[in-house]
């Protein structure tokens, strides 16, 4: 039983993290592979000035039909599993600044007030006014859309600190000019106000395709009517 137990927690703490290592998640260049991953890409395809950008934690990064979904518009993935909104911010000068887009769309802050952290709502506000702050002190025409933080079955117990946190994001969004707070989270739930489980992966945690159905559907309007179609 033990053999079969200890992959198991293995394969799932994987699946929450994204991948990386518990020890390497909180420090500096933890990432660094993959948005080297990312640069390279861009050297051989660079993406068009003027896009939008996705950025944020693993909701982003498995969006594996992000670009097409979100067409007539022009949207580049750049999500990173497992990330926190400080690394957003980190690396916001190699992911998103670059691209001098015309729109910043990111989802983060679950894994902040999440095992093993559970920073506080505060500390995750902080982390978003810093990322508007750093988007608009260079592009102060772009859009900034925060998507707001997700209930699921596996962290359902924590919905509570994430929704109250929400409603704070929210209330700043309110007060920003160009910065948008994106509402998925009432669609996510079922008539008895539970995570709808069949949007989701077995792990409980991450979406699957019906999910990310689900997101286009609230997401892509908004965009729209704030951007307009590209041509």
């Amino acid at each position: 039983m033990k053999k079969l137990i200890i992959p198991a927690t293995i394969a799932l703490f994987a699946a929450i993290t994204g991948g990386l290592s518990f020890w390497s998640m909180d420090r500096t260049g933890a990432f660094e592979s993959e948005i080297a991953a990312y640069e390279q890409q861009d050297r051989l395809h660079p993406p068009k000035p003027g896009c939008i950008v996705f950025t944020g934690s693993s909701s982003i990064r498995f969006w594996d039909t992000l670009s097409d979904d979100m067409k007539p518009l022009d949207a580049i993935n750049r999500g990173f599993g497992g990330s926190q909104l400080f690394q957003v911010n980190r690396y916001a000068t190699r992911i998103v600044l670059p691209y001098r887009p015309r729109a910043v769309v990111v989802y983060a802050g679950e894994n902040d007030m999440s095992w093993p952290y559970h920073k506080s709502a505060d500390t995750v506000l902080a982390d978003f006014r810093k990322f508007v702050n750093l988007i608009h002190a260079t592009l102060p025409d772009a859009w900034i859309f925060y998507i707001s933080m997700k209930p699921d079955p596996l962290r359902w117990s924590n919905w509570p600190a994430l929704a109250r946190a929400n409603k704070m994001i929210e209330d700043f969004c309110r007060t920003q000019n160009r910065v948008d707070f994106i509402e998925v989270s009432a669609a996510m739930l079922d008539a008895h106000g539970l995570p709808r489980r069949e949007i989701f992966r077995f792990d409980g945690l991450h979406m699957n395709a019906q999910g990310y159905v689900l997101w286009t559907s609230i997401i892509k309007p908004v965009l729209l009517s704030r951007l307009g179609p590209q041509n």
